[in-house]
């Protein structure tokens, strides 16, 4: 049942209420007691003007006759019921109903939507993070130098005084540093409050989060102050970090240079996002205009950009789409037939998923080739993927299942599928 269809019901449930008959709000609203009695059955569509005079006789606003807020939880709860085999035909109904109950379930699918993608944060940082793992090494490192030490000390009772006093000393270096190197460890773990995924624990990870905090897109080259820019990179932790921030700097500049923001977004008017028309129309490079279009001011667009290897090297992030931090990605996601293709446009719309799944996305991914103008170097490849929200139920056409990767995806039977996943018993 349209949502529309339930306005009927709404009205009556405020007009009784309020304790008022029906002829009295039909004349006060303009219209005929027959009609209104068609509405309240929901038998008979009624008009926005119509709408908002009734809403004014019961003393409540024309969007909360007409499900306004509704709206968002219905496409929530169908959302959470696709492929359960529930009633979604009578969702406005169950909302209608029991207000409190579907907002309630609303609430669970947020929830289990954060909790999934805390899972998929924790398992790529403890089967991935090169930053934990080294830490843990060297804790244990110094643990094991700092027991050695000691076992000498104790079971060596005609130690000379200087042999003593060297070993006392390593004692103590060693103490030290197993004290900072928990220390580091600890603040390290405790970064993960509220949003796992949020957690550094690598340069691209600072690159990724300075971006972020920028919007994405780096307003300082439109102005063509590329040095202020630079100096802005001067703020990350690692000198990694810092090489890899200038160079994306540097990468946008030229992206900026061939492809000015007024010529850009006055194609966009015309042809929307579709990259490679814009190419075409812009004499510009196709992965310079999927990395100029994800990053424009306030774009809803994500995008992955993969090296020859299909290592991540940039992510940013869409809505309800989860990108992987540090282990492979879904191997189902166009970007890597992309790869495999080089010069070859690939496009997938696709559903993400999972228990709590956000809707649908068009994909469309790209790669080219490039090499160095030496004989007998090697020929490298790079493989962008634009992410394009659109929404529960957009279009008709079948949507493509696909994962953040395989240890936490629930989809059964996949035969891409790498290993078993740790959500499967859940």
């Amino acid at each position: 049942m349209p949502l529309s269809r339930l306005i009927g019901s709404r009205l009556r449930d405020q007009r009784l209420a309020l304790g008022l008959r029906q002829s009295e709000v039909a004349a006060k609203a303009g219209l005929s007691a027959s009609f209104l009695n068609l509405i309240e059955h929901n038998r008979r569509r009624i008009s926005a003007a119509g709408l908002e005079r009734v809403a004014a006789v019961l003393g409540c606003t024309a969007d909360q006759l007409g499900g306004a807020d509704e709206a968002s939880l219905a496409i929530d709860l169908r959302t959470m019921g696709a492929g359960t085999g529930g009633e979604l035909d009578r969702t406005e109904e169950f909302i209608l109903r029991f207000p409190g109950w579907a907002q309630a379930l609303s609430g669970m699918t947020e929830r289990a939507a954060l909790l999934e993608r805390a899972v998929g944060a924790l398992n790529d940082r403890l089967a991935h993070d090169p930053y934990l793992s080294q830490s843990l090494h060297d804790l244990l490192s110094a643990l094991s130098a700092v027991r050695s030490t000691a076992a000498i000390l104790v079971e060596t009772p005609d130690i000379e005084p200087d042999w003593q006093a060297r070993f006392q000393q390593n004692l103590h270096l060693d103490s030290e540093r197993m004290a900072r190197g928990a220390e580091a460890l600890v603040a390290y773990l405790d970064g993960s409050e509220g949003d796992p995924a949020m957690t550094m624990a690598s340069p691209q990870e600072e690159v990724d989060a300075w971006l972020a905090a920028q919007g994405w897109h780096l307003a300082g080259l439109e102005e063509n102050d590329l040095e202020g820019v630079l100096a802005d990179t001067d703020m990350l932790g690692s000198a990694a970090a810092r090489v890899m921030a200038r160079a994306w700097v540097r990468c946008v500049a030229r992206d900026v240079a061939a492809l000015p923001l007024s010529d850009l977004q006055r194609a966009m008017g015309e042809l929307g996002s579709d990259a490679l028309r814009l190419a075409a129309r812009l004499g510009a490079d196709p992965l310079a205009v999927f990395r100029r279009i994800a990053t424009l001011p306030r774009s809803d667009l994500g995008l992955v950009i993969c090296d020859g290897s299909g290592g991540l090297v940039f992510r940013k992030p869409a809505r309800g789409f989860s990108i992987p931090r540090f282990g492979a990605a879904c191997p189902l996601w166009p970007l890597f037939n992309a790869l495999r293709r080089p010069m070859t446009a690939v496009e997938q719309r696709v559903s993400v998923t999972g228990r709590t799944g956000e809707g649908r996305y068009l994909l469309r991914a790209y790669a080219q080739l490039s090499q160095p103008l030496a004989y007998g170097a090697p020929e490298l490849c790079e493989a962008a993927m634009l992410i394009q929200p659109e929404g529960p139920g957009a279009g008709s056409d079948h949507a493509f299942a696909v994962g953040m990767s395989c240890r936490i995806c629930v989809q059964k039977d996949c035969l891409a599928r790498r290993e078993p996943s740790i959500l499967s018993g859940l």
